[in-house]
């Protein structure tokens, strides 16, 4: 590896966030406002991925449901990823592409907003989520990259992380649940 190897990686995030802020602006915009909508009307957020997308829809959950800058009341955010038992069970006797969709399923209602995070928006457990989330009258908010793939079209809003590396798509995705959060903290309280 050459001697320049973090300048050009802290380099690569720099600019995929510097293009997702001029392509996606207006996404986040909506995707907040769609948020702070859900929350105002006695909705909850339901946050779903795998790996990475798991680790950030728990991220997020925790920032709205504890505080993002600001001590105040909760608000409501479940990660669909927490429950070992659940999601072992799952996996286990109805299959992996199930873990989220049966989820949604039981908890979402109509007024609530599904947060679907897939690096490629191809993942099968998330699409079968955001069928679920469709069946239920629940909106979508789709986090993705690769150009979206089939997550993009499904979703009410789809922000879609300009690249196809899956570490700078992530950094964004982190990004841009702390910026709703902000936002809702701050439109909310």
């Amino acid at each position: 590896m050459d001697s320049d190897w973090v300048k050009k990686g802290l380099s690569s995030a720099s600019d995929t966030f510097a293009e997702t802020a001029k392509r996606c602006a207006a996404d986040i915009e909506a995707a907040a406002g769609l948020v702070v909508d859900c929350l105002k009307s006695g909705g909850k957020l339901l946050l779903c991925g795998n790996g990475g997308s798991a680790a950030d829809a728990q991220h997020v959950a925790a920032e709205m449901s504890v505080k993002m800058k600001q001590v105040r009341s909760p608000m409501a955010a479940i990660a669909l990823t927490t429950n070992s038992s659940l999601l072992t069970a799952q996996a286990n006797d109805l299959g992996f592409e199930t873990v989220f969709s049966r989820q949604v399923a039981s908890l979402g209602r109509t007024g609530d907003v599904l947060v679907a995070i897939s690096t490629s928006g191809e993942s099968p457990n998330i699409l079968k989520a955001v069928e679920a989330a469709r069946e239920s009258g629940i909106r979508v908010l789709g986090l993705t990259g690769c150009g979206g793939g089939r997550l993009a079209p499904l979703s009410d809003i789809a922000i879609i992380v300009p690249s196809d590396d899956v570490p700078r798509i992530q950094e964004v995705h982190i990004a841009v649940g702390h910026l709703i959060c902000e936002y809702a903290e701050a439109s909310i309280f």
